[in-house]
């Protein structure tokens, strides 16, 4: 197999680079990065005029990964992307941006499957491009990067986009510091790889009770979806490290069927003061089980792992490692049930 890497090297996509990594060694494939290169206007023509046939396709398969449907048409820059390739898939990590599924993409259809992590735009892909659509949704390294741990420095953690009262850490730290709470503010991964970066971040999260996040519908920026609202890594990893998360969650039909009972602690307002003093009154009942609860939750739904799974169902190539993987998953949720779930 071939994964084609189109995600740029910028921290917030320091999970999915985590997850090329591990589905190169897991499903044994080679990674190819494609990173500014853009098809000239008659690569696309000719993708339409001239496209993928039955009697074309040869031996190799190939994953395209991208951020957002703009970045499909990065295939054009695979050399011999025609006749290669005997299934060719992609996974759409921003897949809600429905509207920005190009042309030459419905026309030329040289994909077999789409990947998609928004459950409600199953239908609507499958529609717009003809092209069989599966929901795969966020994931998390859980088995490696998670933790049970009970014991932990802070009890309330900043990463990433916050509400305008909470962008200051100082001003924060200090507000939760009068209700008796230990604040820890951003994390500055300056100089790290994307996969460093990664590693930083999930060990703050297994030092942290909870990790402080809220939908784009309550905290939109210019570069979040105007009216769509989504889960991101920061939500899965946290609760893969045992932690939980405070804000307020996406009103999307995935966090039904992503998320259980305490894996959020729902605040109802972008306030600062206000949501202190909510997470101040959950952390005098929060025990060890709610981290172990997490952690196992997120070892059963959320890992990495199921994602690559299904993949590699698709694609027939079930592997010797991805196996083994499974297999010390499925132990380890075993054992972490008895104790937390």
């Amino acid at each position: 197999m071939l994964i084609v890497n189109c995600i740029l090297q910028e921290e917030g996509w320091s999970p999915i680079h985590h997850m090329v990594a591990l589905a190169s060694k897991l499903l044994e494939a080679e990674v190819v990065t494609v990173r500014n290169t853009q098809p000239t206007f008659f690569d696309k023509l000719y993708s339409i005029l001239r496209r993928r046939s039955d009697q074309a396709k040869g031996q190799e398969t190939c994953l395209l990964i991208c951020a957002g449907p703009p970045d499909l048409i990065k295939l054009l820059t695979i050399d011999d992307w025609r006749g290669r390739f005997k299934f060719l898939a992609a996974w759409i990590i921003d897949s809600f941006w429905i509207n920005h599924i190009g042309t030459s993409t419905r026309l030329s259809k040289p994909f077999d499957h789409f990947f998609i992590t928004s459950m409600e735009d199953v239908d609507q892909w499958r529609r717009i491009t003809g092209v069989p659509t599966t929901w795969l949704p966020w994931g998390t390294d859980a088995l490696t990067l998670g933790s049970d741990a009970p014991d932990r420095e802070w009890d309330v953690t900043r990463v990433g986009r916050q509400p305008p009262e909470w962008q200051d850490d100082a001003a924060t730290a200090q507000a939760a510091r009068l209700l008796g709470l230990k604040y820890r503010g951003r994390v500055r991964g300056n100089g790290l790889t994307a996969l460093q970066n990664q590693e930083l971040i999930m060990s703050v999260y297994r030092q942290s009770k909870y990790l402080m996040a809220f939908s784009n519908a309550a905290n939109p920026e210019l570069y979040t979806h105007p009216t769509r609202e989504y889960l991101t890594g920061r939500w899965v990893d946290a609760l893969a490290s045992g932690t939980t998360v405070a804000g307020i969650s996406p009103r999307i039909p995935d966090v039904g069927e992503l998320l259980w009972p305490g894996a959020t602690l729902e605040l109802g307002s972008v306030r600062r003061q206000e949501g202190l003093e909510m997470i101040a009154d959950a952390l005098k009942l929060w025990t060890p089980q709610q981290a172990a609860k997490n952690n196992c939750m997120a070892l059963e739904k959320l890992d990495w792992r199921w994602r690559l799974k299904t993949i590699a169902a698709n694609f027939s190539s079930e592997t010797n490692a991805l196996q083994a993987d499974l297999v010390r998953l499925q132990a380890l949720i075993e054992e972490r049930r008895i104790a937390a779930c």
